[in-house]
């Protein structure tokens, strides 16, 4: 069984099954999600929790041994397992379906694991456990959902924002979910239930966002210029090499100029975005960035970057960051 994030108390308050996999880039609701299992299983028995943590030179037959050996109490016992990497290899791969082809009656599985790549998703281990339990991926937010999940983290305390306050703590906890838990809680604390005012939040609020090369594409896409400037502002700040910035905006320069030197040719826009390797979540913002350029808009881009380039490699002067952002800044004109 597959279940999305949201549809995992509604599950535990009607049945506990035998084996549970919990996985997401954000370790705060990878761990909550494990909690709640967890406080299930204790008020259904499962008394004795056993932890193992599959590291590197883990012993895979620690699971079957843990899952034979009887609790001292005679009740029923947790398997708590935490694969830190996201990948369990192929013993472990293999140790995991043996487990769910015949699950420890006396025993929950629980596997919790951060950083699972889209490959290990399509794989036997992972259907192996959907068939034999629960899968449940906890997706990050993005930018767009941010607001909503705080309301509803705010909602839990007896507090409210409106719009312009869910955004202002948005944009400073975009990219670090914990952050935005601690920051949630502390506004807890400062004031009662009840609705907040943008200047509360303001007073409060931290600027604790994680910028990361995916957010910086993300919003020279969306065409955000308030998000881009912040988002490069904060990489400089955080120092993030520059070739990395210039290798970043390059792809989708590149992938832009494209599909656009294809359309212009009257080209299927499908085809263009398969060539030019637009795929996944990445292709609706895509196909409105690429409306959004002219041809010659994305060739002056090219040649902006050639010049950031030889900035870098020191053979013209300049300030690389401000270059950034003015090529940042004619992307997204329209």
């Amino acid at each position: 069984m597959q279940l999305k994030g949201e549809q995992l108390a509604a599950h535990l308050a009607r049945e506990l099954r035998p084996v549970y996999l919990v996985y997401g880039d954000e370790p705060l609701l990878v761990i909550e999600a494990a909690d709640a299992i967890r406080a299930t299983a204790r008020r259904q028995g499962f008394d004795e929790r056993k932890v193992l943590t599959a590291i590197a030179g883990f012993n895979w037959h620690e699971l079957h041994h843990a899952a034979g050996s009887m609790s001292l109490f005679g009740g029923r016992t947790l398997l708590d397992l935490r694969i830190p990497g996201g990948k369990p290899g192929r013993e472990g791969g293999l140790a995991l379906q043996e487990y769910c082809a015949r699950p420890s009656p006396d025993s929950l599985l629980l596997v919790s694991m951060i950083g699972v790549e889209w490959r290990e998703e399509k794989s036997a281990w992972m259907a192996a456990l959907a068939a034999a339990g629960v899968v449940v991926r906890l997706p990050s937010p993005g930018l767009a959902e941010l607001p909503g999940w705080l309301a509803g983290r705010l909602a839990r305390q007896q507090q409210s924002a409106d719009a312009d306050g869910l955004r202002f703590i948005a944009e400073r906890v975009e990219g670090n979910l914990l952050a935005a838990h601690q920051e949630i809680l502390k506004l807890a604390v400062l004031y009662p239930e009840g609705a907040l005012s943008l200047e509360q939040i303001r007073d409060a609020v931290l600027d604790v966002a994680r910028y990361d090369l995916d957010a910086l594409r993300e919003a020279l896409l969306s065409g955000d210029v308030a998000r881009l400037t912040r988002t490069l502002d904060g990489l400089q700040q955080e120092g993030e090499a520059p070739p990395l910035i210039l290798w970043a905006l390059t792809e989708e320069v590149r992938a832009l100029a494209q599909v656009r030197a294809g359309l212009d040719r009257r080209q299927p826009l499908d085809g263009l975005l398969r060539e030019a390797r637009v795929w996944g979540p990445r292709q609706a913002p895509f196909r409105r960035a690429v409306q959004r350029m002219r041809a010659e808009q994305a060739n002056a881009a090219l040649a902006h970057a050639a010049r950031i380039d030889r900035m870098i490699k020191g053979a013209l002067r300049g300030d690389v960051w401000d270059e950034f952002r003015q090529l940042s800044l004619r992307l997204v004109a329209s």
